[in-house]
Protein backbone atom coordinates (compact mmCIF):
# COMPACT_ATOMS: atom_id res chain seq x y z
CA UNK A 1 0.00 0.00 0.00
CA UNK A 2 1.46 3.50 -0.78
CA UNK A 3 2.81 5.96 1.50
CA UNK A 4 0.79 8.73 2.34
CA UNK A 5 1.42 11.97 -0.21
CA UNK A 6 4.34 13.97 1.42
CA UNK A 7 4.34 17.97 2.48
CA UNK A 8 7.03 20.03 3.15
CA UNK A 9 6.41 23.82 4.75
CA UNK A 10 9.67 26.49 4.39
CA UNK A 11 9.74 30.25 5.71
CA UNK A 12 11.78 32.85 4.06
CA UNK A 13 11.67 36.21 4.71
CA UNK A 14 8.29 36.69 6.63
CA UNK A 15 6.78 37.66 9.62
CA UNK A 16 5.93 34.06 10.90
CA UNK A 17 2.01 34.72 10.33
CA UNK A 18 1.80 32.26 7.55
CA UNK A 19 2.85 29.49 10.14
CA UNK A 20 0.48 30.61 12.49
CA UNK A 21 -2.41 29.96 9.63
CA UNK A 22 -1.52 26.15 9.42
CA UNK A 23 -1.83 26.59 13.25
CA UNK A 24 -4.90 27.41 13.18
CA UNK A 25 -6.73 24.99 10.98
CA UNK A 26 -7.01 23.99 14.34
CA UNK A 27 -9.24 20.52 14.25
CA UNK A 28 -8.76 20.29 10.41
CA UNK A 29 -5.20 20.36 11.26
CA UNK A 30 -5.97 16.85 12.29
CA UNK A 31 -7.22 15.57 8.94
CA UNK A 32 -4.05 16.99 7.21
CA UNK A 33 -1.89 15.19 9.23
CA UNK A 34 -3.83 11.76 7.95
CA UNK A 35 -4.22 12.59 4.69
CA UNK A 36 -0.44 13.53 4.19
CA UNK A 37 3.37 13.29 6.12
CA UNK A 38 4.46 16.86 6.86
CA UNK A 39 8.43 15.96 5.64
CA UNK A 40 9.73 19.24 6.41
CA UNK A 41 8.55 22.14 8.91
CA UNK A 42 11.21 24.27 10.39
CA UNK A 43 9.31 26.14 12.54
CA UNK A 44 8.33 22.49 14.57
CA UNK A 45 10.32 20.38 13.45
CA UNK A 46 14.03 19.63 13.57
CA UNK A 47 15.33 19.18 9.43
CA UNK A 48 18.78 20.48 8.06
CA UNK A 49 20.07 21.61 4.70
CA UNK A 50 21.71 17.81 3.90
CA UNK A 51 18.41 16.21 5.25
CA UNK A 52 16.63 18.10 1.73
CA UNK A 53 19.43 17.24 -0.10
CA UNK A 54 19.37 13.40 0.33
CA UNK A 55 15.89 13.03 -1.22
CA UNK A 56 15.18 12.06 -4.23
CA UNK A 57 13.84 14.22 -6.81
CA UNK A 58 9.94 14.37 -6.28
CA UNK A 59 10.28 12.92 -2.94
CA UNK A 60 7.59 15.63 -1.28
CA UNK A 61 4.23 16.16 -3.54
CA UNK A 62 3.83 19.70 -2.93
CA UNK A 63 5.96 22.57 -0.95
CA UNK A 64 4.28 25.76 0.58
CA UNK A 65 6.76 28.15 0.91
CA UNK A 66 6.26 31.65 2.74
CA UNK A 67 7.99 34.88 2.90
CA UNK A 68 10.17 36.68 0.43
CA UNK A 69 13.39 35.85 -0.55
CA UNK A 70 16.17 38.31 0.44
CA UNK A 71 19.32 36.00 1.67
CA UNK A 72 21.28 33.84 -0.30
CA UNK A 73 20.26 31.18 2.27
CA UNK A 74 16.73 31.68 1.43
CA UNK A 75 18.05 31.15 -2.57
CA UNK A 76 19.83 27.74 -1.78
CA UNK A 77 17.01 26.39 0.41
CA UNK A 78 13.94 27.22 -2.40
CA UNK A 79 16.15 25.93 -5.06
CA UNK A 80 16.43 23.00 -3.62
CA UNK A 81 13.20 22.49 -2.32
CA UNK A 82 11.93 23.20 -6.43
CA UNK A 83 13.86 20.40 -7.19
CA UNK A 84 12.73 17.81 -4.59
CA UNK A 85 8.88 18.87 -4.71
CA UNK A 86 6.42 18.08 -7.57
CA UNK A 87 4.65 21.23 -7.09
CA UNK A 88 5.71 24.38 -4.85
CA UNK A 89 2.97 26.82 -4.34
CA UNK A 90 3.61 30.72 -2.96
CA UNK A 91 2.50 30.89 -0.04
CA UNK A 92 0.97 34.19 1.23
CA UNK A 93 1.67 37.63 0.25
CA UNK A 94 5.14 37.30 0.73
CA UNK A 95 6.36 34.62 -1.37
CA UNK A 96 2.96 35.78 -4.01
CA UNK A 97 4.19 39.00 -4.37
CA UNK A 98 7.48 40.31 -1.79
CA UNK A 99 4.90 41.43 0.80
CA UNK A 100 5.67 43.99 3.32
CA UNK A 101 9.69 43.46 3.27
CA UNK A 102 9.29 44.08 -0.12
CA UNK A 103 9.06 47.64 0.86
CA UNK A 104 12.40 47.58 1.67
CA UNK A 105 13.07 47.74 -2.50
CA UNK A 106 12.56 51.56 -2.04
CA UNK A 107 15.55 51.96 -0.26
CA UNK A 108 18.89 50.17 -1.06
CA UNK A 109 21.11 47.54 1.44
CA UNK A 110 23.59 49.82 1.81
CA UNK A 111 21.01 52.41 3.61
CA UNK A 112 19.28 49.22 5.76
CA UNK A 113 23.36 48.18 6.84
CA UNK A 114 23.51 52.10 7.91
CA UNK A 115 20.50 52.87 10.00
CA UNK A 116 20.74 49.25 11.38
CA UNK A 117 24.35 48.96 13.09
CA UNK A 118 24.93 52.83 12.83
CA UNK A 119 22.17 55.71 12.79
CA UNK A 120 19.73 54.03 15.13
CA UNK A 121 19.39 56.25 18.69
CA UNK A 122 19.27 52.95 20.34
CA UNK A 123 22.51 51.31 18.75
CA UNK A 124 26.12 50.82 21.17
CA UNK A 125 28.59 50.01 17.92
CA UNK A 126 31.60 51.91 19.35
CA UNK A 127 33.72 49.14 16.83
CA UNK A 128 31.16 50.08 13.95
CA UNK A 129 31.23 46.31 13.55
CA UNK A 130 28.85 44.79 10.70
CA UNK A 131 27.98 41.37 9.66
CA UNK A 132 29.83 39.79 7.17
CA UNK A 133 29.74 36.58 5.13
CA UNK A 134 33.02 34.74 6.56
CA UNK A 135 34.45 35.19 10.06
CA UNK A 136 36.26 33.62 12.71
CA UNK A 137 34.85 33.37 15.86
CA UNK A 138 36.67 30.71 19.05
CA UNK A 139 38.95 29.15 16.50
CA UNK A 140 35.76 28.31 14.17
CA UNK A 141 35.11 29.89 10.67
CA UNK A 142 31.87 30.67 10.19
CA UNK A 143 29.62 31.68 7.28
CA UNK A 144 27.11 33.82 7.14
CA UNK A 145 24.55 34.22 4.52
CA UNK A 146 24.88 37.29 1.62
CA UNK A 147 22.34 39.91 2.18
CA UNK A 148 21.00 40.76 -0.94
CA UNK A 149 20.23 44.51 -2.45
CA UNK A 150 16.55 43.60 -3.82
CA UNK A 151 13.99 41.17 -1.97
CA UNK A 152 12.40 39.22 -4.39
CA UNK A 153 8.76 37.30 -4.84
CA UNK A 154 9.32 33.48 -4.77
CA UNK A 155 8.59 33.31 -8.73
CA UNK A 156 11.48 35.84 -9.82
CA UNK A 157 13.71 33.02 -7.97
CA UNK A 158 11.97 29.50 -8.71
CA UNK A 159 9.09 28.13 -10.96
CA UNK A 160 6.19 28.51 -8.88
CA UNK A 161 3.04 26.48 -10.01
CA UNK A 162 0.49 27.55 -7.86
CA UNK A 163 -0.01 30.80 -5.14
CA UNK A 164 -2.09 31.03 -1.81
CA UNK A 165 -2.47 34.73 -1.92
CA UNK A 166 -3.12 36.90 1.78
CA UNK A 167 -1.47 38.36 4.80
CA UNK A 168 -1.86 35.02 5.94
CA UNK A 169 -3.94 33.24 3.76
CA UNK A 170 -7.13 32.04 5.13
CA UNK A 171 -7.17 29.17 6.97
CA UNK A 172 -10.30 27.93 4.57
CA UNK A 173 -8.10 28.43 1.67
CA UNK A 174 -5.17 26.78 3.15
CA UNK A 175 -7.47 23.71 3.64
CA UNK A 176 -9.52 23.54 0.18
CA UNK A 177 -6.03 23.97 -1.44
CA UNK A 178 -4.44 21.25 0.22
CA UNK A 179 -7.55 19.30 -0.58
CA UNK A 180 -7.51 20.09 -4.22
CA UNK A 181 -3.80 18.77 -4.34
CA UNK A 182 -4.57 15.80 -2.69
CA UNK A 183 -7.81 14.99 -5.34
CA UNK A 184 -5.91 16.12 -7.98
CA UNK A 185 -8.59 18.90 -8.73
CA UNK A 186 -6.16 21.98 -9.63
CA UNK A 187 -6.69 24.71 -11.81
CA UNK A 188 -4.56 25.41 -14.21
CA UNK A 189 -0.43 25.79 -13.35
CA UNK A 190 -0.26 29.34 -12.66
CA UNK A 191 -3.29 29.67 -10.96
CA UNK A 192 -3.75 31.83 -7.89
CA UNK A 193 -6.33 30.09 -5.58
CA UNK A 194 -8.78 32.11 -4.51
CA UNK A 195 -11.91 33.78 -6.69
CA UNK A 196 -11.54 35.51 -10.08
CA UNK A 197 -13.51 39.20 -8.61
CA UNK A 198 -12.57 41.93 -6.55
CA UNK A 199 -12.74 43.13 -2.84
CA UNK A 200 -15.12 45.22 -3.65
CA UNK A 201 -17.65 43.11 -4.88
CA UNK A 202 -17.68 41.01 -2.32
CA UNK A 203 -17.39 43.89 0.59
CA UNK A 204 -20.29 44.30 3.03
CA UNK A 205 -20.43 47.91 2.44
CA UNK A 206 -20.85 47.50 -1.34
CA UNK A 207 -23.92 49.04 -1.38
CA UNK A 208 -22.89 52.26 0.76
CA UNK A 209 -20.71 53.06 -2.49
CA UNK A 210 -22.72 56.04 -3.96
CA UNK A 211 -23.13 55.99 -7.79
CA UNK A 212 -21.33 58.94 -8.37
CA UNK A 213 -18.00 59.40 -5.67
CA UNK A 214 -15.51 61.80 -5.35
CA UNK A 215 -13.08 62.53 -2.72
CA UNK A 216 -11.82 65.80 -1.34
CA UNK A 217 -8.83 64.81 0.65
CA UNK A 218 -7.97 61.88 1.85
CA UNK A 219 -7.87 60.64 5.11
CA UNK A 220 -6.15 58.06 6.97
CA UNK A 221 -7.48 55.55 9.87
CA UNK A 222 -4.00 56.53 12.28
CA UNK A 223 -5.67 60.67 12.58
CA UNK A 224 -9.54 59.85 12.32
CA UNK A 225 -11.63 57.11 12.88
CA UNK A 226 -14.23 55.83 10.34
CA UNK A 227 -17.31 55.46 10.30
CA UNK A 228 -18.28 51.21 10.26
CA UNK A 229 -21.28 51.75 7.90
CA UNK A 230 -20.30 53.46 5.14
CA UNK A 231 -18.03 53.29 1.67
CA UNK A 232 -14.24 53.89 2.79
CA UNK A 233 -13.42 55.28 -0.17
CA UNK A 234 -16.48 57.81 0.18
CA UNK A 235 -15.05 58.48 3.20
CA UNK A 236 -12.24 59.76 1.86
CA UNK A 237 -10.12 56.78 3.27
CA UNK A 238 -7.55 54.47 0.98
CA UNK A 239 -9.39 51.29 0.45
CA UNK A 240 -7.71 48.99 -1.80
CA UNK A 241 -10.62 47.04 -2.62
CA UNK A 242 -10.86 48.04 -6.23
CA UNK A 243 -7.63 46.82 -7.21
CA UNK A 244 -7.26 43.66 -4.63
CA UNK A 245 -8.59 40.46 -5.36
CA UNK A 246 -10.92 38.77 -3.07
CA UNK A 247 -11.04 35.84 -0.86
CA UNK A 248 -9.96 37.01 2.17
CA UNK A 249 -13.61 36.85 3.96
CA UNK A 250 -13.19 41.35 4.30
CA UNK A 251 -11.17 40.49 7.94
CA UNK A 252 -10.15 44.33 7.66
CA UNK A 253 -12.75 45.71 6.26
CA UNK A 254 -15.55 44.10 8.96
CA UNK A 255 -12.99 44.75 11.35
CA UNK A 256 -13.20 48.81 10.42
CA UNK A 257 -10.22 49.01 8.50
CA UNK A 258 -9.87 49.75 4.43
CA UNK A 259 -8.49 47.04 2.43
CA UNK A 260 -4.87 47.38 2.49
CA UNK A 261 -4.33 45.44 -0.80
CA UNK A 262 -2.85 41.69 1.12
CA UNK A 263 -4.50 39.23 -1.81
CA UNK A 264 -2.54 40.97 -4.81
CA UNK A 265 -4.23 42.50 -8.09
CA UNK A 266 -7.38 41.44 -9.65
CA UNK A 267 -7.07 39.41 -12.46
CA UNK A 268 -5.64 40.65 -15.84
CA UNK A 269 -4.02 43.68 -13.95
CA UNK A 270 -0.57 44.33 -14.38
CA UNK A 271 0.15 46.61 -11.52
CA UNK A 272 -1.58 46.64 -8.15
CA UNK A 273 -0.39 50.12 -7.63
CA UNK A 274 -1.03 51.64 -10.53
CA UNK A 275 -4.69 50.16 -11.12
CA UNK A 276 -5.33 52.06 -7.59
CA UNK A 277 -3.74 54.94 -8.65
CA UNK A 278 -6.30 54.97 -12.33
CA UNK A 279 -9.12 54.31 -9.76
CA UNK A 280 -8.34 57.37 -7.67
CA UNK A 281 -7.51 59.85 -10.35
CA UNK A 282 -10.84 59.50 -11.84
CA UNK A 283 -12.65 60.36 -8.45
CA UNK A 284 -10.66 62.89 -7.18
CA UNK A 285 -12.09 66.24 -6.64
CA UNK A 286 -10.21 68.87 -8.32
CA UNK A 287 -10.66 70.97 -11.32
CA UNK A 288 -7.19 73.19 -11.14
CA UNK A 289 -3.44 71.65 -11.24
CA UNK A 290 -3.57 73.26 -8.43
CA UNK A 291 -6.43 71.73 -6.84
CA UNK A 292 -5.30 68.26 -7.89
CA UNK A 293 -1.78 68.99 -6.43
CA UNK A 294 -3.24 70.27 -3.10
CA UNK A 295 -5.58 66.87 -2.80
CA UNK A 296 -2.10 64.39 -4.09
CA UNK A 297 -0.52 66.33 -0.93
CA UNK A 298 -3.06 64.73 1.00
CA UNK A 299 -1.99 61.07 0.25
CA UNK A 300 0.63 60.31 2.59
CA UNK A 301 3.20 57.91 1.59
CA UNK A 302 2.07 56.54 -2.00
CA UNK A 303 4.82 53.56 -2.17
CA UNK A 304 4.17 51.90 0.88
CA UNK A 305 -0.11 52.22 0.70
CA UNK A 306 -0.21 51.54 -3.12
CA UNK A 307 2.57 48.95 -3.18
CA UNK A 308 2.41 47.65 0.38
CA UNK A 309 2.32 44.03 -0.29
CA UNK A 310 3.20 43.99 -3.91
CA UNK A 311 6.13 46.44 -4.63
CA UNK A 312 8.38 43.93 -5.96
CA UNK A 313 6.86 42.16 -8.20
CA UNK A 314 4.85 45.25 -9.90
CA UNK A 315 6.69 47.13 -12.76
CA UNK A 316 8.84 49.39 -10.14
CA UNK A 317 9.98 46.58 -8.54
CA UNK A 318 12.74 48.73 -6.92
CA UNK A 319 13.91 51.96 -6.54
CA UNK A 320 16.76 52.39 -8.87
CA UNK A 321 20.08 54.59 -7.43
CA UNK A 322 22.09 56.54 -9.89
CA UNK A 323 25.85 56.36 -9.10
CA UNK A 324 28.36 59.50 -9.79
CA UNK A 325 29.90 58.90 -13.23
Amino acid sequence: MPGKPKVAFYWCASCGGCEETVVDLAEDILKVVEAVDIALWPVALDFKFKDVMAWPPGHVAVAFINGAVRLSEQEDWVKLLRQKCSLVVAFGSCAHLGGIPGLANDTTREEILANKYHRSPTVDNPRGSRPETQTQSNGYHLDLPVFWNEVKPLDAVIEVDYYLPGCPPPSKLVAEAVGAILKGELPPKGSVLAPDKSCCEACPLNETKPETLTIKEFKRVATSTPDPKTCFLAQGYICMGPATRSGCGERCIRGNMPCRGCFGPTPGALDMGTKMLSALGSLGEAETAEQARALADTLVDPIGTLYRFSLPASLLKRRVVKKEG
